[in-house]
């Protein structure tokens, strides 16, 4: 294969310690699209950090379950983003890496916003375990007589049945269902010696067992693991770096030392630390960290072949985008107008609520005294109020919501914070000099 030496600077060769194939352009593609199922896919599995003990205590089970059809349930619970899924899928994918387990071993996953009745998940068991023929046109009496029926469909000539893994993912709404006669009768099934299963409910609500019925708890094995973003900073740097590196099943593997290189220095690059630590403070969620990458990444191409501090300060930059200030940049001059007087009467009255007509008279103090603004009528001020009202800029008191009240008259609070305010007038597109320092003073004029 002939090397593209061609467009290489002095300086791009001291950074990269290998020249490229001929064609850059497709492998700065498939590097961008590999990275990219990383981030934004579950097809890969990434590397557990700081949950080997959980990961190690589920696979067991399992794995009892797959070799010695042990019956078994327990909860894995966790805060969005702990990881609970991706626990789960690396313990699976290891499992099923045997061929002798991935054969024997049958799978059932369901979610509780998909199922959203217990019908509508014994259909969906009924086609993930492929028993469409056998159940037919049969009429059965009770979902239990059906589920019965299902596992029994599964049993060869012999008395033996293959294990089944139950993964019920939002495990919390199947308690929602009628009588939960789904989670009673798979609880109740891992229990009896007929056929092994493994019922493995996800959830991030803590207190899901007090969702339970008397007799689904009864037949629940209580085993509980519970998973805690407790990242040290040090291994949250090294998920950085993992997450960016390029696998053994990189295609282009003369590529995949190289650019690994770049990326553990670039993840001990200060301005990356600085990043990595201010994204730390605020969340340990790997969702997060997933995000901040997603626009870096997003930038490869042939002319930005590499992973750069910069790209990362920008995209925590978007990360970190007020909402609501950036809302206030669509807002009129005097909508702004309104928004600063209401902050005014938060400071003077030390946040109480207000009403229009507070507000208006604030605005005209201000308009009064500047020959250059323009004064609008009060009925054109009404219109703009009720704007930033349907923005939810503005919400009315609820005490304030009698019919009875004039709608001049109701009580509002601002939604927005004094800072955001301030902000907001700072990238405020030709905001005038007045504007801003009435903003700025402490207290109204």
């Amino acid at each position: 294969m002939g090397k593209s030496k061609k467009r290489k600077s002095v300086v791009e060769k001291a950074v990269e310690p290998e020249s490229y194939p001929d064609n850059d352009k497709d492998v700065f593609d498939s590097i961008q699209t590999y990275l990219r199922r990383k981030l934004c896919q579950n097809a890969r599995t990434t590397e557990i950090h700081g949950l080997e003990k959980e990961r190690r205590d589920l696979f067991e089970l399992i794995k009892r379950t797959a070799t010695a059809g042990e019956s078994n349930s327990v909860l894995v619970l966790g805060a969005r983003g702990s990881g609970k899924s991706m626990l789960i899928r690396s313990v699976l994918t290891e499992l099923t890496a045997d061929k002798d387990i991935e054969q024997n071993l049958l799978q059932v996953h369901l979610n509780g916003l998909l199922q959203t009745d217990d019908k509508v998940a014994l259909r969906e068991i009924t086609r993930q375990l492929k028993l469409e023929n056998s159940v037919g046109d049969k009429v059965f009496g009770s979902f239990a007589e059906t589920l019965q029926f299902l596992l029994d469909a599964l049993k060869s000539g012999s008395q033996s049945s293959k294990p089944i893994l139950f993964v019920l993912e939002e495990f919390d709404l199947f308690a929602f269902h009628r009588n939960q006669t789904l989670l009673y009768n798979l609880f109740d099934i891992s229990q009896s010696a007929q056929t092994p299963i493994c019922v493995l409910g996800v959830t991030c609500r803590l207190d899901v067992i007090e969702l339970l019925e008397k007799r689904v708890k009864s037949r629940f094995s209580h085993r509980q693991l519970h998973l805690f973003t407790s990242l040290p900073f040090e291994e949250y740097q090294q998920l950085f770096a993992s997450v960016l590196s390029l696998g053994k099943d990189f295609p282009v593997q003369s590529m995949a030392s190289d650019w690994n290189k770049s990326v553990q220095a670039l993840s001990k690059d200060a301005s990356v630390v600085d990043v990595l630590k201010r994204l730390y403070e605020v969340t340990r969620d790997v969702r997060s960290l997933q995000q901040l990458m997603v626009y870096p990444v997003g930038l490869l191409c042939e002319d930005h072949p590499r992973l750069q501090a910069a790209d990362f300060q920008e995209s925590m930059k978007m990360l970190s985008t007020d909402s609501k200030a950036a809302m206030l940049h669509g807002v009129s001059i005097l909508e702004l107008c309104l928004i600063i007087s209401m902050k005014h009467l938060c400071d003077i009255y030390d946040g109480e609520p207000f009403n229009f007509e507070m507000v208006y008279k604030e605005y005209q103090k201000f308009a009064q005294r500047r020959s250059s603004m323009q004064v609008f009528e009060k009925p054109v001020v009404l219109k703009a109020f009720e704007h930033l009202i349907a923005l939810e800029l503005v919400r009315p008191m609820e005490q304030s919501h009698g019919s009875r009240v004039q709608k001049e008259y109701r009580l509002m609070s601002l939604l927005i914070h004094p800072s955001q305010v301030l902000t907001a007038l700072q990238k405020y597109p030709n905001c005038p000099t007045e504007i801003t320092q009435w903003a700025s003073c402490a207290t109204a004029v």
